[in-house]
């Protein structure tokens, strides 16, 4: 037993070892690991990023705060409806002025959650920590009548948040996938009349300064995620699964959203591994490994006769396999705008159908007609691209618009060759303009030089 009148230490030093033990105590249990991350976007010339954290906040000196949901009652059982519990953590810990706030989803435990939208800003850096299985309910039988059928969980004005963990999200999309409405793509495959509708499994919206790393999320009802309207986006080592033939279950898609890096991830799924939307700028994506599904894509754009702006896009350094397409652009006819400054680099190809395609004509049904005005496509490199391709289509394919065609596209080390047989298809190219830097393989002799002089009549197209 400790005697203060048999010891030597003076009062002010039994305090201070006291006072030193209590900090060493909470700098285990508040220590949280920094990283730095750069708001710059110069993708073809730095190495990754790590993903951003909370900054310090110099008002509470970088303390924080784990809220386990199960200490708000949630159960995690993958039967109780734990969306209240879910709902509580999430405020109590957007209300808190620590300077991270963390949700801790434990391992172990499957939660079933209702559609949410989890609702900023919050006081300081929010962290959703996925361990255990977050899952929605099984299908719209059993999808409440008066909740959003259009997205299941938003992230909604939130100014620095990290989803992160180790655990799955289960969008258990299958029973969504077989409604009639749905492009059935057996040999007597129907489409037919009736509701639609088919929830996005995660939502960002109006949203700033995000991490997404280390989940893994499968089995979308559609798009498994979806940033509309966000900056400062860093999404890294993140698995995306879903059968080939699901339909919409889009990997990452963005819209109105610039500032994004994209790294080091695995896509698999019915729809496209990444797609870029209109007013996206600013987009790094490496080291992606993509496929089946129907590739990396820009678009589609123009739809309704808007306009569409895209520009300063990267792909680079990743694995296109088994997929529809490679590296597309896809605009409708009759929108205005403009896809610019776009680069393709370094990318390998396993039997991809369409490895290299420009889509000035996509359109959804056979009944589109011919427009005059587009979304311009201009200033696009391709460069090191290699693999097999697809025999059923040619290896490239340039289909620009009539009236806007596409300007200053650049090939260099193409070699894209037949992944059954011998023979080797030509490309196709309709209106495009643009340079072989190097002999490709095989050779792009369609493509036309110079600048059109009808690209000068077309400014209003441009952003």
């Amino acid at each position: 037993m400790f005697r203060m009148k048999h010891s030597p230490i003076s009062p002010l030093a039994f305090s201070s070892f006291f006072l030193t033990l209590f900090l060493l105590v909470q700098a285990r249990h508040h220590s949280h690991t920094k990283h730095k991350h750069s708001h710059s976007h110069k993708s073809s010339k730095h190495s990754n990023p790590a993903p951003p954290t909370p900054p310090p906040n110099e008002n509470n000196s970088n303390s924080s705060v784990v809220l386990d949901v199960r200490t708000f009652g949630a159960i995690g059982d993958g039967k109780t409806d734990d969306t209240e519990s879910f709902k509580m953590a999430w405020d109590t810990a957007c209300q808190s002025e620590s300077a991270v706030n963390a949700i801790l989803v434990p391992q172990g435990f499957s939660f079933l959650i209702q559609s949410t939208i989890f609702t900023g800003p919050c006081q300081s850096f929010m962290v959703l920590k996925v361990d255990g299985t977050l899952m929605p309910p099984d299908g719209p039988e059993y999808w409440p009548k008066n909740n959003s059928r259009h997205q299941w969980l938003v992230f909604y004005r939130i100014n620095g948040m990290s989803l992160e963990g180790s655990g799955l999200i289960d969008g258990r999309g299958e029973k969504w996938w077989d409604l009639p409405c749905k492009p059935h793509k057996g040999p007597n495959g129907t489409t037919l009349p009736g509701p639609c509708d088919s929830p996005i499994a995660i939502r960002f919206f109006m949203s700033s300064n995000l991490t997404v790393h280390g989940l893994r999320i499968k089995n979308s009802p559609q798009f498994h995620f979806r940033f509309d309207g966000c900056k400062n986006v860093h999404i890294e080592s993140i698995y995306i699964t879903a059968p080939k033939l699901s339909p919409n279950t889009d990997g990452i898609h963005i819209e109105n959203t610039n500032e994004v890096k994209i790294y080091n991830s695995v896509i698999s799924n019915g729809d496209d591994c990444v797609s870029i939307g209109s007013g996206c700028n600013d987009v790094d994506i490496k080291n992606i490994t993509c496929g089946p599904g129907h590739g990396i894509s820009i678009g589609s754009l123009g739809n309704h006769n808007s306009r569409a702006c895209v520009s300063n896009i990267v792909v680079r350094d990743s694995l296109i396999k088994m997929t529809d397409n490679g590296v597309r652009i896809k605009t409708w006819q009759g929108g205005s705008g403009s896809v610019s400054g776009v680069t393709f680099n370094n990318i390998h190809m396993v039997s991809v159908r369409n490895p290299i395609i420009i889509d000035q004509f996509y359109c959804l049904t056979k009944d589109c007609t011919n427009k005059t005005s587009a979304v311009s496509v201009s200033n696009i490199i391709y460069t090191n691209i290699r693999g097999t391709y697809d025999i059923r289509s040619p290896p490239m394919r340039f289909a620009c618009s009539d009236s806007v065609p596409c300007t200053n596209l650049t090939l260099s080390e193409i070699e894209l060759l037949p992944a059954e047989g011998d023979i080797v298809h030509d490309p196709f190219c309709w209106n495009a303009y643009g340079d072989l830097e190097t002999l490709t393989i095989p050779p792009v002799s369609c493509l036309l030089e110079g600048t059109p002089q009808s690209v000068s009549d077309f400014d209003i197209t441009r952003c």
